[in-house]
């Protein structure tokens, strides 16, 4: 009998057009209506109706995983309290670390929806398209990984480690030709194996080349929201520590501008998790899940956004 979970909040790739509308009828719908009244025009719509190409738009795809995931958390938390269930601490994947930090009380529901749309817009926009590249490297180490990147650098065209998902899937990303020359290294260095898998979004997400976006992003959004110590603990994808509750509002401020440029340390962070903890994955999608298996097949992971989840999870509890 568990006393206590983890929560994990999803990032960018796990949004579907529908999204939300498993909420209908429920208290916690209402997220959508304030996350449509926080920005101006209607994101539940395009949650909820489409297009795809509206909500593949990363001003909107990060805003509409936002609002999915909080109001599936507040849906959660009634089951929590009925339960006399604690959260133990909470984690993002990216932009999933906003959520996160709502649930933490770090920020309010509102601020941080117009903070990851302009997030979106900004790194949209930092990048002339084509001019960047995310490639996911699979079955390489992390140890080759650094090596490349470091190899193939040079001023004005460098690649980086964006994300470490799980530890056979590192995301490299950066300005194009040294992504090229980056999987070019692999093929030259690396004899077993291996893949490279060029990824279809917008922009170098997580690179040197978000910097302009992460200024931006501090100087027009964060440094005019209201943050507050955190409630529960928290894991930052910056540096994969985990923060205690009360964590002072800077810090937490500093750890999302230094998130914009900087690597995602998904594997690290889970790694940080006991073998008998419980996370409910609290977002669209199950894509944490299958991370979470393939870092640490001992932690049982529930995502909430499936038929019969709430269900599942309470006979669990």
């Amino acid at each position: 009998m568990t006393k206590s979970v983890t929560l994990l909040f999803p990032g960018q790739g796990s949004q579907y057009i529908g999204m939300g509308s498993q909420l209908k009828g429920h208290p916690s719908f209402e997220f959508l209506n304030k996350a449509d009244k926080a920005l101006g025009y209607s994101i539940s719509k395009i949650m909820i109706e489409g297009p795809e190409d509206e909500l593949k738009l990363t001003q909107n795809t990060q805003p509409a995983i936002l609002a999915h995931s909080v109001a599936l958390y507040d849906k959660l938390l009634e089951l929590l309290k009925n339960k006399n269930i604690k959260v133990d601490r909470v984690l993002g994947h990216s932009v999933g670390e906003y959520a996160a930090l709502v649930a933490a009380k770090a920020i309010s529901f509102e601020d941080a929806v117009r903070a990851v749309h302009y997030r979106g817009k900004f790194m949209q926009e930092a990048v002339p398209v084509g001019k960047g590249k995310m490639v996911a490297v699979l079955k390489v180490s992390e140890e080759k990984v650094i090596e490349a990147c470091k190899a193939v650098s040079q001023p004005g065209s460098e690649v980086m480690p964006a994300n470490f998902n799980d530890p056979e899937q590192i995301v490299i990303s950066g300005e194009a030709e040294a992504c090229i020359r980056a999987m070019k290294w692999f093929e030259e260095n690396i004899k077993e194996g291996y893949r490279c898998v060029e990824l279809n979004v917008s922009a170098p997400f997580h690179s040197s080349l978000m910097k302009p976006a992460a200024d931006k992003l501090k100087a027009e959004v964060l440094d005019k929201v209201e943050f507050r110590s955190t409630f529960y603990p928290y894991i930052a994808n910056i540096d994969a520590h985990e923060y205690p509750a009360d964590t002072n509002p800077e810090k937490v401020k500093e750890n999302l501008f230094k998130q914009v440029d900087g690597s995602v340390l998904w594997t690290q962070s889970f790694k940080q998790l006991s073998d008998d903890t419980l996370c409910i994955e609290v977002g669209p999608g199950r894509v944490l899940m299958g991370l979470a298996r393939k870092i640490n097949r001992n932690i049982k992971v529930i995502p909430l956004d499936k038929e019969g989840s709430f269900e599942e999870l309470e006979a669990l509890l």
